[in-house]
């Protein structure tokens, strides 16, 4: 793995605020913002009688109103803008892989401070003026591609809009313009990886040097092979269309949490089942509320990603609250037999294991009256002539790596190299065909 010199190089004087100036400074917004979103006719509902001066403290936080997806989708296709229709500069959209697409306008000054945004997470993780970045996201309604590419050229660096999708072209890109950095789903770059191996490619030939990876859950394991197969180093990024896309949190070169734009954001951690806060560390929900959206501000909107927050001082000089990888979505956790599973474990339990990719798929159904799940793993292309006696090692290895992850016992079918779908955005790795 190549290298970097940690800059430590701070955009704005928010992100190194002392905490009690940041708190002051949350409030005084979140006054702000309980009046600005009455403007909302859902939110002139819920918060009748609610004023900001009202507001004294950010404890009472907790006294206001959730705000769901389903919410969102109800005020389908403007019930949540908060500006009139000739004020507005852009509109994205959720990736819409459930029910209906959500819609997300923006203002000129939301375009702006999203902006700045990117850059804060591209500098913390390494990016300078002078590089180039090839960024292969999606461009179009996925906050993604538009979001990054505003972001990195913040920076002073240069962009390669080479988009998502067909992967022999993104390899001559990186082969042919020597880009020092790339922007994709970290799905995606292991796809690329395992692309660069097979076209002979020496990573030597490349001129990697970073990887801004976001959009989807992933774990440890996949950072460390992602950075084994591209020679790069590889940093985490957060957000969401419906709060503002990427950029509400991301990585520093030290790696020990995602920092909160706080500034902008007020985040909390609840408890999915109770919506109580969860002790600080603990895993549980994010919870956010925009402080200085126009286009459509939400108050308290539920996430659905499972994370923790951490509030130890970070070497790199931010103060900002850390939040750790997403593990999952507690919409997109699977009860296995009163188990609770989620996909990023047997993404973990399978990069434990080097004879396998790192590319499955979970069925999971009920023939009788117990859950059977059941994990297709593929094999590498050097497994694929190995005797029936190392293939049943193999299954029996994958199976004890995943029930050492989840606790529970699956099935494991491996298939032929390159038979499972491959994601050039978010990675969707679950079949469930249980009766509801």
């Amino acid at each position: 793995m190549k290298t970097v010199t940690p800059q430590n190089r701070i955009l704005d004087a928010e992100e190194s605020m002392p905490r009690e100036e940041m708190r002051s400074l949350q409030l005084s917004r979140l006054q702000k913002i309980i009046d600005y979103v009455k403007r909302v006719p859902y939110y002139a509902e819920k918060l009748a009688g609610v004023n900001g001066a009202d507001i004294t403290s950010l404890d009472q936080l907790s006294s206001l109103p959730f705000t769901t997806k389903q919410d969102l989708r109800d005020g389908y296709p403007y019930g949540f803008m908060a500006i009139p229709k000739d004020e507005i500069a852009r509109i994205h959209g959720s990736s819409g892989t459930t029910g209906r697409l959500t819609f997300v306008p923006y203002s000129h000054t939301d375009l702006k401070n999203w902006t700045r945004l990117v850059s804060r997470f591209l500098v913390a993780g390494g990016l300078q003026p002078g590089n180039l970045v090839q960024i292969s996201f999606g461009y179009g309604l996925f906050t993604g591609g538009f979001g990054l590419h505003y972001g990195v050229e913040a920076t002073g660096a240069a962009v390669v809009p080479a988009a998502s999708g067909n992967t022999e072209r993104q390899i001559a890109i990186l082969r042919d313009l020597q880009p020092d950095a790339i922007v994709c789903t970290p799905s995606y770059a292991l796809t690329l990886g395992e692309a660069i191996r097979a076209s002979g490619i020496k990573r030597e030939d490349l001129n990697l040097k970073l990887g801004f990876f976001g959009g989807e859950p992933w774990s440890d394991e996949m950072r460390n092979r992602i950075e084994d197969d591209m020679g790069i180093f590889a940093t985490d990024n957060y957000g969401l269309s419906e709060v503002i896309g990427p950029g509400a949190a991301g990585e520093c070169i030290e790696r020990n949490g995602q920092h909160f734009s706080e500034d902008h954001f007020l985040v909390e951690c609840l408890d999915p089942d109770t919506l109580q806060p969860v002790p600080q560390g603990e895993k549980g929900e994010l919870v956010i509320t925009t402080l200085t959206k126009e286009g459509m501000p939400v108050i308290r909107y539920r996430t659905r990603d499972i994370s923790s927050l951490h509030y130890e001082p970070c070497p790199c000089g931010r103060t900002g609250v850390r939040m750790s990888r997403v593990t999952g979505r507690s919409d997109d956790m699977l009860v296995i037999r009163g188990v609770n599973v989620y996909p990023t474990q047997i993404e973990e339990a399978l990069l434990r294991v080097r004879e396998a990719a790192p590319h499955y798929m979970i069925d999971v159904d009920r023939p009788d009256t117990l859950d059977r799940a059941t994990v297709r793993v593929e094999i590498l292309p050097e497994m694929f002539s190995a005797s029936m006696k190392e293939m049943v090692n193999l299954r029996e290895k994958i199976q004890k790596a995943i029930n050492s992850v989840t606790g529970i016992r699956m099935e494991v079918e491996l298939v032929a190299p390159q038979t499972l779908e491959r994601f050039q955005g978010k990675a969707k790795r679950v079949t469930d065909r249980r009766p509801k």
